[in-house]
């Protein structure tokens, strides 16, 4: 593959290169945060509310104290009553609950116990008076006068409201051939991960505070943890351990967990540590928002569209975590990856006394997708067009400036959707297939990481030891997509070394570079930047010290296989190695250097919707083939064929294990996933009755492929963009396509359960006499 920077091939880049960390996990060496043992350590366990809504009245927790073992027990009035979050407006969350309790689970206090199995105990001693209140569970309801108010600063329970217009949305309808209006409904999805959240805190002597856990954005929490704590954001650590799945937004933030565990730390002078059971994660926050989605389109005669309109309604549950961004992106993300001139967009996030909600991959845009590409389907029925020619008419293309300001680079999705259709044989199987088997498309798009305000900008620091191995430090975190092993990568592509010598550290606040973390698909293109233009800058130092040795321009030296070369004269050259030492024991230099980026002077106006939120933008197509069992309405993938326009893979497999795993994800949320929430309870909280897809769910790898259309995108670091969300967003509009075809059911709720499709047989077979 060629380096389109240097004009010649890749020494490293572009090569299937195996994870960094893959032989540690492989062999159970890897530390996850539930493996640290420290002496003397506690466990720590949390009380949480039986009532989705009430007034705490008293808390007597003096049985717990005197239970053997039990070394300290702690509410939310020992804490100094600050409330944290991400924005000033959405801090509406407290480390324990102190005067009321707004969802079911919600935690009330915390103990400290020599060992499980006694904090457990204790647990149960604690006796909570509680004053029940009104409760509201669904948003409209929660809209409505009179509705039980969870917070006094949001009147309507409305916890974030966006809307934004472009163009003349009203005239463009009225010119319009054909006008379609649906509704759809999503539900709530949580992330999955195998590894619950888990930490371990400690309070030193000195007054310094130290957290040992399992987060996606170390620094977030570190500055949420400073808030809640009340304490100077200098006083506290917090020291990244394997993450064992987080899936965009699954351990973003900081969570009671957190602060109880330093704060009984404090109080003990002792370790503590917390472990959530997986009933605990399912019960709690941070899952998808399920959404109500009201959708107009107007398009010409030849399904050329001209407008569109949606109203979204997301229920946010009872705190903010980052719920307003997820609504913003929802309208935002309507630009791609079709072009649509004229766009209103209005949401509104309610709080409501259920598990809250925040990002999870793909954010909301996966939710947006599935309504959107349902719908131009059911367009391009209405106007007997071809479901791909309709795509292609409103594509997206290399250099398109959206209505909303996005400033879209390379976008190669017209490639897209002509490589999906070759690998899934779609003009054979489009209307052809036997009935009860079908096939449908789906397309989609993601951005490479967002521009946000405040700071969002990725930094890398890097130093080359005497040895000719690299020191790298940066904030972004691996979290199991390969962040280790790509930006080890991008250095070693620059240094001339391989991949093995470079050495990547985990995120620590006490060594490693500010950065916002992983989410949104940012790290390749951010921090790989940033990674490129510090092993730039080392590669600057090293070529004046070899040059002057050489009698050499630096500009006509480069770097390859563990030496500096001459390119004019390749007969000359030295080890890197030997210029290292040289420099550094003759000249008394040291070699490092820094690089960031992301920061722009360009902000995001959120109050109307515009602004280019990204650097760039990646389109995805697949086509889902399923057969369903008409005794049962049971659906199986039986093909799944997917290409993206990710720019330059810098590390192809990868990629590969990114698309397929955002690919699995959204079949889970189309067919499968629900957590069941009845007055607040869920109904579900274990993986043996929330139910995700598994190996046997999934097509053979046959019919699972996978096409890379290569580009080279100016914004990205060698050519690369995102990998790691883009593929999972067409997929369910697929599914429910595919479904249609099949039976000529047409579901616009998820999930798409048997129940809902073989009720809909039955009422197709009654429509037509067959039953």
């Amino acid at each position: 593959m060629l380096n389109k920077d240097t004009q010649r091939e890749f020494q490293v880049l572009g090569k299937p290169t195996p994870k960094k960390d893959a032989p540690q996990k492989a062999a159970g060496r890897a530390e996850y945060a539930d493996d640290i043992s420290m002496p003397g350590m506690l466990h720590g366990k949390l009380l949480r509310s039986p009532h989705p809504h009430a007034r705490i009245v008293s808390i007597d927790v003096s049985r717990a104290m005197a239970l053997p073992g039990v070394r300290a027990v702690i509410t939310g009035r020992d804490f100094p009553g600050v409330r944290y979050g991400n924005l000033p407006q959405t801090r509406d969350y407290l480390p324990l609950a102190i005067d009321t309790v707004r969802y079911l689970g919600e935690e009330v206090a915390a103990v400290a116990a020599v060992d499980e199995d006694t904090a457990e105990e204790a647990i149960e001693l604690i006796h909570v008076e509680y004053e029940v209140l009104a409760a509201t569970f669904d948003p409209e309801e929660a809209m409505k006068p009179g509705a039980p108010q969870l917070h006094g600063q949001s009147p309507g329970n409305i916890s974030a409201h966006t809307e934004s217009h472009f163009g003349d949305v009203e005239a463009a309808f009225a010119q319009a051939d054909y006008v379609r209006e649906d509704f759809f409904e999503t539900q709530p999805v949580k992330q999955g991960m195998l590894e619950p959240h888990a930490c371990v805190g400690l309070w030193d002597s000195f007054g310094k505070a130290t957290l040992w856990s399992c987060k996606m954005s170390p620094y977030a929490v570190w500055r949420q943890l400073a808030m809640g704590l009340d304490i100077k954001p200098g006083d506290i650590r917090v020291v990244q351990t394997y993450v064992g799945g987080g899936f965009s937004g699954g351990k973003q933030e900081a969570m009671p967990m957190d602060f109880c565990a330093l704060l009984l730390a404090k109080k003990t002078g002792r370790p503590v540590k917390f472990v959530h059971t997986m009933e605990e994660v399912l019960i709690i926050g941070h899952m998808r928002h399920p959404m109500k989605i009201w959708l107009k389109t107007g398009t010409t005669r030849d399904g050329r569209i001209l407008a569109q309109h949606v109203k979204l309604l997301a229920n946010g549950g009872a705190y903010s975590s980052i719920g307003g961004f997820s609504i913003f992106l929802a309208g935002a993300m309507i630009n791609l990856p079709y072009r649509v001139p004229n766009m209103k967009f209005e949401a509104d996030r309610v709080y409501t006394n259920n598990g809250f909600c925040g990002a999870l991959r793909g954010h909301t845009v996966v939710q947006m997708c599935f309504a959107r590409d349902s719908q131009l389907e059911m367009i391009a029925a209405e106007l007997r067009l071809d479901p791909l020619e309709i795509r292609r008419r409103n594509a997206i293309q290399d250099g398109d400036v959206t209505p909303n300001g996005f400033r879209v680079n390379t976008f190669a999705f017209d490639e897209c959707i002509t490589r999906v259709a070759e690998m899934s044989d779609w003009s054979n199987k489009k209307g052809k297939l036997p009935k009860y088997r079908g096939i449908g498309f789906g397309c989609g798009a993601h951005l490479s990481g967002a521009r946000l305000m405040g700071h969002s900008a990725s930094t890398a620091e890097m130093r080359m030891l005497e040895d000719g191995t690299v020191h790298l430090t940066t904030g972004s975190t691996d979290v199991g997509q390969g962040v280790e092993t790509v930006m080890s990568m991008i250095a070693a592509e620059v240094l001339g070394v391989g991949v093995d010598d470079v050495h990547y550290l985990k995120v620590d606040s006490a060594a490693t570079p500010l950065d916002p973390g992983t989410f949104g698909s940012r790290v390749t293109l951010f921090t790989g930047n940033a990674v490129k233009q510090a092993a730039e800058e080392i590669a600057r130092q090293l070529a004046e010290v070899a040059a002057a040795r050489m009698g050499v321009a630096a500009e006509d030296l480069e770097f390859r296989k563990h030496e500096i070369i001459n390119r004019k004269d390749e007969k000359q050259r030295v080890s890197l190695k030997e210029i290292v030492r040289w420099g550094m024991f003759q000249q008394g230099r040291i070699f490092s250097g820094r690089g960031s980026y992301g920061y722009s002077e360009e902000k995001i106006d959120f109050r109307t919707g515009h602004g280019n939120l990204s650097p760039a933008y990646n389109p995805t197509a697949c086509a889902v083939e399923v057969e369903v069992d008409p005794e049962t309405g049971q659906v199986t993938v039986v093909g799944l064929w997917g290409a993206d326009d990710s720019g330059t893979p810098l590390n192809p497999m990868a990629v590969k294990g990114q698309v397929i795993g955002a690919a699995v994800m959204s079949i889970g949320h189309a067919l499968y996933e629900n957590l069941i929430r009845i007055d607040g309870k869920v109904m579900n909280p274990s993986f043996r009755d929330y139910k995700m897809p598994l190996a046997t769910d999934m097509p053979l790898l046959a019919n699972f492929k996978h096409s890379n259309v290569i580009t080279w995108e100016p914004e990205g670091p060698f050519g690369a963009k995102e990998a790691g969300q883009g593929a999972g967003t067409g997929v369910i509009a697929a599914i429910a396509n595919a479904v249609f075809d099949a039976t000529g059911v047409r579901l616009n709720r998820l999930p798409l359960t048997p129940e809902r499709i073989l009720f809909g047989i039955k009422r197709l077979q009654e429509q037509n006499g067959e039953a």
